[in-house]
């Protein structure tokens, strides 16, 4: 199977943003990668977006990841909050372009996964429903009434037990307040970069998507 992503550059709200775009033969739908935390350093490069963009390749999805503003090659400068929203429908509006008539999959690592969950609920209000959402180790401390997550699509939640960055207990008590089904899966002995755990982190998606 082809691997090697291309480089490109998308039409975004403050200029371009910089990405790696992944063709599948015979795609069965298409996967956004929401990348963490870009004032800590975080870009579409960080190993968790790479093991789950190489995850939804191997399950037969054509892949998308990207730079915010301000990162890397993609033009402006850091929001963090509703401007990264804003590049991420870019992108996936972009994506969907592409792919029309496939199912749009949103994943998400750390401050990417409030990105990835807000903007599943920018599309559920544009009436167009995602096929799942992955949040993993999510910012969920970040998701508020102006930036609520999804609210209808599968949720799944990836949750590190010794997360150093993420308080677990905050990802818990989101969950146990949802109103709606979703699925909770706690990594035990594992940080929240997944050092050592990565295929861990496979292992759990990959029947999920």
């Amino acid at each position: 199977m082809l691997s090697r992503e291309t480089p490109l550059f998308i039409d975004g709200p403050c200029g371009q943003l910089e990405a790696l775009s992944l063709a599948v033969p015979d795609a069965r739908g298409v996967a956004l990668i929401c990348h963490p935390n870009p004032v800590q350093g975080g870009t579409m490069l960080n190993k968790v977006v790479s093991t789950l963009q190489r995850t939804a390749r191997d399950a037969g999805l054509a892949t998308l990841r990207f730079n915010y503003r301000g990162v890397g090659a993609s033009a402006g400068s850091h929001d963090m909050g509703g401007g990264e929203i804003d590049d991420a429908e870019a992108a996936a509006r972009w994506l969907r372009a592409q792919y029309p008539q496939l199912p749009l999959t949103l994943l998400g690592f750390s401050f990417g996964g409030f990105v990835a969950a807000s903007l599943g609920a920018r599309l559920e209000g544009q009436g167009v429903e995602p096929a799942h959402l992955f949040m993993v180790a999510p910012a969920v401390q970040r998701l508020s009434a102006e930036y609520p997550a999804a609210a209808r699509c599968p949720l799944t939640l990836i949750q590190p037990e010794d997360d150093e960055v993420i308080e677990p207990q905050a990802v818990y008590d989101w969950s146990a307040a949802l109103p709606r089904p979703h699925e909770l899966l706690k990594v035990a002995e594992c940080g929240h970069f997944f050092h050592g755990k990565l295929t861990d982190l496979k292992e759990l998606l990959a029947p999920r998507l």
